[in-house]
């Protein structure tokens, strides 16, 4: 799978700047922002690919925000669909973006436009919404999982915590800023992402670098099973 998106040449389209092509988002917490809004939002950053805002429609100001990234060839809504109504349970806003192709620039190649609309978004995001500072995570599931590792490393002066569902890798970076912390989960009899081969060494890699990690097991196959969805989400919310 990760072989025939390495050959997929898909064009870029203009310039990235030299912040996006580190994998740096510049994007922060703003203060005395009022949330005007609860439930999905579409964000009106792209016609075609936009990214989506849903606000918990019960939790006290300031709420903490959890950027959640599709797999290869799934969408925004996709998320939406295995997260189901465990935002509205956690408390916790969900941004989910689309990748500007078939998956994130890092998993083919090298950093770029992804960086860019996530970045965007997330500028978008705190314009609108009262986000805890101290409680911002990056997750995923699948590609999104392994690129929301990558940018959870790079981006510690940002992200406290990083939620990785079924990650297969992690793409080597430089680490910035404050240690986050990692809640990894991954199927047992997963046939894509083989748990030996990824979760587990992906874990254990981590640990060896002394970052604090939480390693859920599952019996189940490329998946997030609603008990895990709502653990993942629950740990961010306690960051």
């Amino acid at each position: 799978m990760v072989a025939s998106l390495v050959l997929d040449s898909a064009c870029r389209h203009g310039a990235t700047s030299p912040a996006a092509r580190d994998g740096t988002l510049t994007a922060r917490p703003q203060h005395l922002v009022t949330t005007s809004a609860t439930g999905q939002v579409m964000l009106g950053l792209d016609r075609e690919r936009d990214a989506i805002l849903q606000l918990p429609k019960e939790a006290k100001s300031p709420v903490p925000l959890l950027v959640m990234l599709h797999g290869a060839t799934q969408s925004a809504e996709d998320m939406f669909w295995y997260l189901d109504s465990t935002p509205d349970e956690t408390g916790v806003a969900v941004l989910a973006p689309n990748s500007r192709d078939t998956t994130w620039d890092a998993i083919r190649g090298s950093f770029g436009e992804d960086v860019e609309f996530i970045n965007r978004a997330l500028v978008r995001v705190f314009e609108t919404a009262s986000i805890d500072p101290a409680r911002v995570s990056i997750g995923g599931f699948s590609d999104g999982a392994s690129y929301a590792l990558a940018l959870g490393l790079i981006n510690g002066d940002l992200f406290s915590g990083v939620v990785a569902f079924s990650a297969g890798f992690v793409v080597d970076n430089t680490p910035h800023g404050k240690q986050p912390r990692f809640f990894i989960s991954h199927g047992t009899r997963d046939h894509i992402l083989p748990i030996d081969r990824c979760g587990r060494r992906i874990a254990a890699t981590l640990k060896a670098r002394g970052y604090q990690v939480t390693f859920r097991e599952f019996e189940g196959d490329h998946e997030i099973p609603p008990e895990i969805a709502r653990e993942g989400l629950s740990w961010s919310a306690s960051l």
